[in-house]
């Protein structure tokens, strides 16, 4: 084992025997006399563990491999800030996804996590990538299919912004709140939508406009698409998508369509606060003093169709003859059930077409109405950048789960909490971390710990003080205040210092709609 440095984990033992959840399965960062007990209470719990230089090491050991598996296990890496806390069910959670293998061909060959590291609730940890070869693992992205960002800058300054702030708030409660806005579409440009994303989308719409995207520049949404990532376009098809969403003919009306949706999802108004990279900037064209607008959705309701559906698929499809994995985690085989890897491969990237133009959408009705308050505004699109995908990376494929492709190059988005900085960035492709960062800062405490009785719900306690949240439920504020929420400045940190990205920009909160 490495030296050992000067802060480190220790374990809180009353994750052994129980104790309240804020306390069980949480690791400290404390002094280094207790490593010995640390290592001893993670193998206890199946665990072998080590650090250097702020990267854990973590794999199962002997006692919860499973017989056919072979001897060895493969290790993950985790890239923590120094006196970040973890949670042991986290580190649980990907060392039992590096070790998925399936006994009729395929296996993880890497695993590791971004420093937004934390516990999931589908029994993957938020922050997990992993490279496989021969199978795919439908869990290891879940439902959450192409949760993303997506990044406008506007040359509007904030001063003009907040002069007419309440009309433009008021305009905006009605699209995302009120059910105010049009994204009618054809039946044959929703099927175009789900087989080939942003590009199939708005080639059928030019034939026949609905909706409130009448008003929108064609033009600028098609040449746009090079600032998407993949294009906007993947390659599905509408065997996968809700027969009710790709009918024959006639109008399809989508209440799902053009939503934010719940949990850390947004779309927050923010203001360019500092340019670090000047002339990658200016080639985005992204300046200080600048309005941005940030959006944080997905697929919705079509991923979690797609994404249970798969999940269930998985598991029928394990071999009868063996038990079930420890983990619940069931991967498809290619060479065991070819067919089945490229249908799902094809459903993942349907319900990712459809987060495409969710984002496209939540991004245009938001510049709609900019123009409506405050005149002609460009406010183009820097990047859009999704999470949560299976891409096929070299010999195999690379799983994202709450983390986003970093290649060289690549413009990257990494937002904080609606009372913290966000980023913009740019990738350095390091393969150490499967060409990957975080995709947000990660949660320190769960929605459930933020909303129970006796917690304390003041706008201080919850670091809500002066944050302008757009809401209709008051329990949004809470659950995603920015308490709940860990520090992002380290997370920026670690990763510009791991050689991960690199940074271009800083952007401040000014108002954050929340569904």
């Amino acid at each position: 084992m490495a030296a050992e440095p000067k802060s480190f984990i220790t374990y809180n033992i009353s994750s052994i025997c129980g104790g309240c959840y804020a306390a069980r399965n949480r690791l400290f960062m404390q002094q280094p006399k207790n490593m010995n007990r640390l290592l001893r209470a993670l193998s206890r719990q199946g665990l072998d563990v080590s650090y250097d230089n702020k990267v854990y090491s973590i794999s199962l050991n002997s006692s919860l491999k499973e017989h056919w598996q072979g001897e060895s296990a493969i290790k993950a890496e985790v890239l923590l800030p120094e006196g970040f806390p973890v949670e042991a069910k986290a580190l649980k959670q990907l060392a039992s996804l590096a070790n998925v293998r399936h006994p009729q061909g395929g296996c993880v060959c890497r695993a590791c996590a971004t420093p937004d590291f934390h516990p999931g609730d589908s029994g993957v940890a938020i922050g997990s990538i992993v490279e496989t070869a021969a199978m795919v693992i439908p869990a290891a992205v879940g439902s959450d299919i192409n949760c993303g960002m997506r990044l406008h800058v506007a040359d509007l300054s904030i001063a003009q912004f907040l002069a007419k702030r309440d009309r433009f708030v008021e305009l905006m409660k009605g699209d995302y709140f009120f059910g105010t806005r049009d994204v009618s579409m054809t039946a044959k440009t929703a099927r175009a939508m789900f087989q080939h994303g942003i590009p199939g989308w708005l080639d059928a719409m030019l034939d026949k406009t609905t909706g409130s995207v009448v008003n929108s520049d064609s033009e600028q949404l098609a040449t746009e698409c090079d600032r998407i990532f993949l294009g906007g376009s993947m390659n599905g098809d509408i065997q996968w998508a809700p027969a009710e969403l790709v009918p024959n003919d006639g109008l399809v009306r989508d209440g799902g369509l053009g939503t934010i949706g719940g949990g850390n999802h947004f779309v927050e108004i923010q203001v360019v606060d500092e340019v670090v990279d000047k002339a990658r900037a200016y080639t985005w064209g992204v300046r200080s003093g600048q309005i941005a607008f940030m959006i944080h959705s997905g697929s919705r309701n079509v991923g979690k169709y797609i994404g249970g559906m798969w999940r269930d698929w998985a598991r029928d499809a394990w071999p009868k003859n063996l038990k079930y994995p420890e983990s619940e985690l069931f991967p498809l085989s290619l060479s065991a059930n070819p067919e089945l890897v490229h249908s799902y491969l094809q459903a993942e990237a349907t319900a990712a077409n459809y987060g495409f133009v969710n984002r496209l959408l939540l991004a245009e009705l938001l510049r709609l109405r900019l123009r409506q308050v405050f005149g002609d505004i460009e406010a183009p699109l820097v990047y859009d950048l999704p999470h949560n995908l299976t891409l096929a990376e070299g010999a195999g494929w690379v799983t994202r789960k709450g983390a986003c492709p970093a290649y060289l190059e690549q413009p990257l988005i990494i937002p904080g909490s609606m009372g913290a900085p966000s980023y913009l960035l740019i990738g350095k492709g390091n393969d150490r971390f499967l060409r990957s960062a975080s995709h947000g800062a990660g949660r320190a405490r769960s929605r459930f710990d933020m909303s129970r009785e006796g917690v304390d719900k003041s706008d201080t306690a919850l670091g809500l003080t002066g944050i302008d949240c757009i809401t209709l439920r008051q329990e949004r504020r809470i659950e995603e205040a920015p308490a709940a929420y860990k520090p992002i400045q380290p997370i920026i940190d670690a990763q510009v210092e791991a050689q991960m990205v690199d940074v271009v920009a800083k952007m401040k909160p000014v108002l954050t709609f929340k569904a």
